[in-house]
C-alpha cells in the first residue's frame, strides 16, 4: 500500500486507542491514515485481554462516552466468560465479588477494530516504522518503503514509550514506580475455575504487585505478573517471578501442574498516571501514550478506547473549525480524568503494603467485597483510604 502525500489526521499505533481514534476521525469525514509498525496487528500480543461487559464500564467511567465498538464485541474476539473476580492473599485467604467480563482474543480483538477503521475510511499500513516526527511530517519505513506523510493532525497512539509524545514533550514524569512489566504465559493444560479471574499477592512472588491466572475457556489460560523493576530482587527479572508463580506458589502452582506454554506476552504498563499535557496545537496522544489507565488493575483496553474515540471526534472537530484541539485535554478528563488519578493514589498507598505478607493480608481481611470493586474501578471509598491510611502509618 502507499499512502498518500497528506491527510487531515494521521494516527500511529493500531490498537484499540488508535483504531478507535481513526475510526471515530474517518466517520466524520476526515481523511485518515492509520499507521502500525507491526506486520500483523494483534501480533505479538502484549496484554491479558481482560475486558469488563459495557454495563461494568459504564460503573468504572460513568461519565464517559464509551465507543460503539464496546458495545458490540464478535462472540469470534472473546475467549471466556468471568462471572468472579477472586483476591487471594499472601497467607491464602480468599475473598472476592461477583463481576461480568470476557477474556478478549486481543488478537482477533485489535484486528477487528482496525477493520472497522478501514471500513470508516481509513488508509491502513502495517509494518510500518516511523522513524522521525517533525511537527505534522513523519517519515517512515518498512514493508512498503520508506516514506514522508503529512498530516493536519498527528493523532499518537504508540504505547508508553509513545514516539509522537516524546517529539511534541508529551512525557510523563521520570517515576520508576510508573510504569510496570507484564509478563505472561498463555497455557494448555490447566485445571483451574474457568467462571473466575484471579488475582495473587505476596512479595516473594510479586513484590509490589500481583499475579494472575484467566481462563480461556476449556483448558486454556494466561498467567502474568504485574511488576515494576525498581522492586525486583537482584539478578532477578519478570521471568523469574511467574516461573516461580507458576511452579513454587502453594495454591497457583497445583491449578497449574503439568501445563504447556504455547505463548509468551510481554509488555509496559504505565501506572503512574497522565502526562500533564496530552495536546498540542496539532497533536494529541491516547492510550497508553496518555496514560489512559486504570492503575489499580491494569485495565487499558477500555479507557484508551474512550480516549481514542475522543481523540478522533476532536481532531475532526478542530479541522471543521468547531474547537480548539487542546481542549481534548480537558474533555478525557472531565470523562474519566478521576478515575485514572484516584487509582493512582490508591495504587501508591498500597505500593509499601504489598511489600509486607502480613500488611497486605490484613488490608484484604479488612476491606470488603464491595470495597474491592470499588478500588478495582478506579474508586475509594473513605472507610477504604481511612484503613489504607492506618496500614501506612504502621509501616513508617
Amino acid at each position: 500500500m502507499t499512502p498518500e502525500d497528506s491527510y487531515d489526521i494521521i494516527v500511529v499505533g493500531a490498537g484499540p486507542a488508535g483504531s478507535t481514534a481513526a475510526m471515530y476521525a474517518a466517520e466524520n469525514d476526515m481523511s485518515v491514515l492509520l499507521i502500525e509498525k507491526k506486520k500483523d496487528i494483534g501480533v505479538p500480543l502484549q496484554c491479558g485481554g481482560f475486558l469488563p461487559h459495557y454495563s461494568v464500564l459504564q460503573e468504572l467511567v460513568p461519565n464517559a462516552e464509551l465507543p460503539v465498538t464496546l458495545e458490540e464485541i464478535p462472540s469470534s474476539c472473546i475467549h471466556a466468560t468471568a462471572s468472579y473476580q477472586r483476591f487471594i492473599a499472601p497467607s491464602g485467604l480468599s475473598k472476592g465479588f461477583e463481576v461480568d467480563a470476557d477474556a478478549i482474543d486481543r488478537r482477533r480483538f485489535d484486528k477487528h477494530l482496525a477493520k472497522q477503521a478501514a471500513k470508516a475510511g481509513a488508509d491502513l499500513l502495517v509494518g510500518t516504522n516511523v522513524a522521525e516526527v517533525n511537527e505534522t511530517k513523519l517519515f517512515m519505513d518498512g514493508a512498503f518503503g520508506e516514506f514522508e506523510v503529512e498530516g493536519k493532525v498527528i493523532i499518537g497512539a504508540d504505547g508508553p514509550n509513545s514516539i509522537v509524545g516524546k517529539a511534541s514533550n508529551m512525557l510523563r514524569d521520570p517515576d520508576p514506580m510508573g510504569t510496570g512489566t507484564a509478563f505472561e504465559y498463555e497455557l494448555s493444560g490447566v485445571d483451574i475455575d474457568k467462571e473466575a479471574v484471579e488475582m495473587y499477592f505476596g512479595k516473594d512472588y510479586v513484590p509490589g504487585g500481583y499475579a494472575w491466572i484467566i481462563s480461556q475457556g476449556g483448558d486454556t489460560a494466561n498467567i502474568g505478573v504485574g511488576i515494576r523493576e525498581a522492586l525486583f530482587e537482584e539478578h532477578l527479572c519478570a521471568r523469574d517471578y511467574l516461573e516461580r508463580f507458576m511452579y513454587k506458589h502453594p495454591i497457583a502452582s497445583k491449578k497449574l501442574e503439568g501445563a504447556s506454554i504455547t505463548s509468551v506476552v510481554a509488555g509496559l504498563v504505565p501506572v503512574g498516571g497522565a502526562p500533564k499535557v496530552t495536546a498540542s496545537h496539532n497533536t494529541l496522544i491516547a492510550g497508553d501514550a496518555a496514560g489512559h489507565i486504570i492503575a489499580t488493575n491494569g485495565g487499558g483496553i477500555s479507557t484508551a478506547m474512550v480516549g481514542g474515540k475522543l481523540a478522533g471526534e476532536t481532531a475532526a472537530e478542530f479541522l471543521k473549525e468547531k474547537c480548539r484541539l487542546q481542549e481534548y485535554d480537558s474533555i478525557w478528563r472531565q470523562q474519566m480524568g478521576l478515575e485514572i488519578k484516584t487509582a493512582v493514589y490508591v495504587r501508591k498507598l498500597m505500593d509499601k503494603l504489598m511489600l509486607s505478607d502480613r500488611l497486605m493480608t490484613t488490608a484484604i481481611k479488612m476491606i470488603t467485597p464491595e470495597q474491592m470493586k470499588a478500588i478495582q474501578c478506579g474508586q475509594l471509598p473513605d472507610a477504604v483510604r481511612k484503613t489504607l491510611m492506618k496500614l501506612n502509618v504502621g509501616l513508617s
